[in-house]
Parts: C-alpha cells; sequence; structure tokens
C-alpha cells in the first residue's frame, strides 16, 4: 500500500511486554477462573429450577426471578442487608479516620497499636464470632454483666429482633475499622508536612486543618476505603450464621441476601433460586458503585 511504513518494534520491547504479560498472567487466570466464570455460571444456573440431588435441572425462564419479586422474604433481606451497610460504613469509616488522625501524631508505639487495631481483620471470623457469642450471652456475657452491676436491665443481643442487627453491626465495625485504618494512615503519612506549616502561618487551628488540610487531601484512599467496605459489608454472612440460625426470633430482622442465598441453595437445595438471590446482589452492588463512580468526581480531590 502506497504510504504505509511498516513500524518494527524492538526486542526489547518485545520482551518488557512479555514479562510484563508473564507478571499480571496469574492474577489474570485467577480473575477469569474465579471470578468471571462464576458470574455467568451463576447467570446460567438462575434460570434452571434444581433437580433431585442437583441433577435433572428443569428449564424455568424468568420464573426464578418472578418468584423473587413476589418472595416478601427477599425484600425483608435487601432491607436487612442496606441497613446493615449503612449501619457499618459511615461508623467504620469514621472511627478509622479519628484513630488513623491520632497515631499520624507523635504517639509512642505507634506500630503496636497498628498491629492491635489491625488483629480483627486477620482472625478467623469463626473465633472472632465465638467470642461475640460469649460476650452477648444474655445470661452469662460479660456485656449483660456489666449492665447488672451498673444496675440495668441486661439485653437479648441476639434474639430481641429489635436488637439483634445492631448487634451484628457492632462486629462487623470491631472487625473493618482496623484494616480502614490502616489505609488511612499510609494515606495521611503522605500528605506532605508543608501544608500544615502553611496553615499554621495562616493561623488555622488543628480542627480546621483537619477539614481544610486533611480531609481533602485523603479523599482518594477514603474513596477507596467507602466502595471497598460497601461491598465487602453488601456481602455479611458469615457473623449473622454463625450468630443467628433460621429458629432464631430476631431470623426475619437479621437475614442477608447471602445468608439466603445460602439457605436457599444449600439447605433447601434449590440452587437455581439460590443463584437468582446471588444476581439480585449483584445488580444492587453494581448500582451503588455505579453512583459512588458518579459522584466521584465531586468530591474526590487527586493532588
Amino acid at each position: 500500500m502506497a504510504g504505509y511504513k511498516r513500524i518494527r518494534v524492538p526486542r526489547n520491547t518485545w520482551n518488557m511486554w512479555l514479562w510484563g504479560w508473564f507478571l499480571v498472567a496469574p492474577t489474570m487466570l485467577g480473575l477469569l477462573i474465579l471470578n468471571i466464570i462464576p458470574i455467568f455460571q451463576t447467570l446460567y444456573l438462575s434460570l434452571f429450577k434444581s433437580g433431585a440431588f442437583g441433577r435433572g435441572n428443569q428449564y424455568v425462564g424468568i420464573g426464578n426471578y418472578e418468584r423473587l419479586i413476589a418472595d416478601a422474604q427477599v425484600w425483608h433481606a435487601v432491607a436487612n442487608t442496606l441497613l446493615y451497610t449503612v449501619l457499618v460504613v459511615p461508623l467504620s469509616v469514621a472511627l478509622a479516620m479519628i484513630i488513623a488522625v491520632l497515631l499520624n501524631g507523635k504517639v509512642k508505639g505507634t506500630s503496636i497499636f497498628r498491629t492491635i487495631y489491625f488483629i480483627p481483620m486477620i482472625a478467623a471470623p469463626a473465633a472472632v464470632t465465638m467470642v461475640w457469642r460469649w460476650l452477648y450471652n444474655p445470661q452469662f456475657g460479660l456485656i449483660n454483666y456489666v449492665l447488672t452491676q451498673l444496675g440495668l436491665d441486661p439485653v437479648r443481643w441476639t434474639t430481641d429482633p429489635q436488637v439483634g442487627l445492631i448487634s451484628i453491626s457492632l462486629i462487623g465495625i470491631w472487625s473493618i475499622f482496623g484494616y480502614n485504618m490502616v489505609l488511612l494512615l499510609a494515606s495521611l503519612q503522605e500528605i506532605p508536612r508543608d501544608f500544615y506549616e502553611a496553615s499554621d502561618i495562616d493561623g488555622a487551628s488543628k480542627m480546621q486543618q483537619f477539614f481544610i488540610v486533611t480531609v481533602p487531601l485523603v479523599t482518594p484512599t477514603l474513596f477507596f476505603v467507602f466502595v471497598t467496605t460497601i461491598i465487602q459489608s453488601m456481602q455479611v454472612f458469615d457473623v449473622i450464621y454463625m450468630m443467628i440460625d433460621v429458629t432464631n426470633p430476631a431470623y426475619e430482622r437479621t437475614v442477608s441476601l447471602v445468608y439466603l442465598f445460602y439457605n436457599n441453595s444449600f439447605r433447601y437445595m434449590d440452587k437455581g433460586y439460590g443463584s437468582a438471590i446471588v444476581v439480585l446482589l449483584l445488580v444492587l452492588i453494581m448500582i451503588i458503585t455505579y453512583f459512588q463512580l458518579k459522584a466521584e468526581k465531586k468530591w474526590v480531590n487527586y493532588m
């Protein structure tokens, strides 16, 4: 072709590309096998009614979704999941931010405190839940013991429908805020001291520095923390599963979408309907994340 000039890619560039693909290949394969393929399998399975012993699935089309829309328990689970997220995310992020700011100052043993706050994140959820079950025990629990010593009535933390979700949310906040604190602390330590020195010259107080200097400069990390914490909160399962069973009076007020998926898929052996519940959860997370990404441009500041 007239005017066409063949561009020769240097050998070093080819080697760099090959090494790049080689290094990211394990992650890409992991995402493909563990995330992307299961998504399509779940979408496919949601169009079937599971047969006995996992065999003889019957194609029902959108029947599972019609059943889902008419199922009051599903919408109770949606409300519980959203309410849990509303309770956990703002409080855990605010607590993480406050502790990160305190540890960013001249505090002795910062690394020790950082480790202590991060321990709940690496502890096994089953072990964490067992400890909190003892704390919440209505007769022998430490929390109720303290309340009775103060002259207050004991609380049915895990069986009272009005209190059950709050109890679960407290465990969620305690479990996640240490991880968020470490991320925010790392972001705070990257802020140049020049900004604080300039605000000192202008006569800004510590509180003014926090809102004018600190918060705007850590908004990229705050955005990441909000997105990941919301996604994790929407997928809450293990704490509720180990704390509250289907016979618990607080079950209807605490069951989450993932817990409902587990019950339908593995307890009632209806994996098709369980898959439809997971698809609903996926759609909810995608909608929330979409609005977060749209709002990012209005409050996140990149230096």
